[in-house]
């Protein structure tokens, strides 16, 4: 069972991303500083990459939003953009307070060049950091084949007993479901698991990306150890289309986020009119 292979640990690994993409002094001062409230800057990070089972490559990402109050927004566009490729590859524009680890990944080919490069840039309050993402080996993580010497898997989700299911920080796919602005709409996801870890399977619910503000009944919740259904209803202040995450794990993400082992996250899509 593959372990991750490069040697920082979380908190030096996004002050040397950002030492190396800064590109000011002031930016990587900032990187370091004690989070404050609001006012601070988001950047992306490179998590890692993991082998799928169909042979192609999923190259992880998360970011640090260095405020511990504010929530920030950023659109797809010029400030907010993954290339080559299209510009909305599934990355956030709804970004929450801290360190968020492995939110999204963009799937590469089976034969996608080892020194080739897929970069997510974000512009925030002035700052831009590109972070690329490649398949070097000292990134490659553990992720859905569990974490490495504790015999932990990922839980598994699906929306339904009759959709696809999916593990990793990848996960699985969902929707469209259809919403009206101010009307709870309830989101509903099955999840499994194989209880390696005897902790309860948590659920946290993520706006992930639209246009306004989305309000969770039951933003977080637990299940048993093997599982469960989790519920929640969302209710959309504005109408367009909306991508909402929810994320399964079975250990803390600030403990297990180095290797991306123990959550998966799950991903539909809201289309919300008047």
């Amino acid at each position: 069972m593959p372990r991750p292979r490069y040697p920082w640990s979380p908190s030096t690994l996004v002050g040397g991303l950002c030492l190396v993409l800064g590109s000011a002094p002031a930016s990587a001062q900032r990187s370091l500083a004690p989070l404050a409230p609001s006012g601070q800057s988001v950047t992306p990070v490179f998590e890692g990459w993991y082998r799928n089972a169909d042979g192609t490559y999923s190259l992880s990402f998360g970011y640090f939003n260095r405020n511990d109050k504010e929530r920030v927004e950023i659109a797809v566009g010029d400030s907010n953009f993954v290339s080559p490729g299209e510009p909305n590859q599934g990355q956030p524009t709804h970004f929450a307070p801290r360190r968020n680890w492995g939110v999204f990944t963009v799937v590469v080919p089976a034969n996608f060049d080892p020194k080739a490069k897929v970069t997510w840039t974000l512009i925030s309050r002035g700052q831009k950091t590109a972070i690329p993402g490649s398949l070097n080996p000292d990134w490659q993580i553990d992720a859905i084949e569990g974490e490495a010497s504790a015999n932990n898997t990922p839980p598994a989700l699906r929306w339904s007993a009759s959709t696809p299911e999916g593990r990793g920080p990848g996960g699985v796919k969902g929707g469209p479901v259809d919403a009206k602005v101010g009307v709870p709409t309830a989101l509903t996801i099955l999840a499994t698991d194989d209880g390696a870890t005897k902790t309860p399977v948590d659920l946290s619910w993520y706006k992930h990306q639209g246009p306004g503000t989305v309000t969770f009944s039951t933003p977080t919740s637990r299940l048993t150890p093997t599982g469960g259904t989790g519920t929640t209803t969302a209710t959309f202040s504005a109408p367009g289309t909306y991508l909402v995450r929810v994320r399964a794990g079975d250990a803390a993400a600030s403990t297990a986020g180095h290797s991306q082992c123990c959550w998966t996250n799950a991903f539909v899509t809201v289309r919300v009119t008047p």
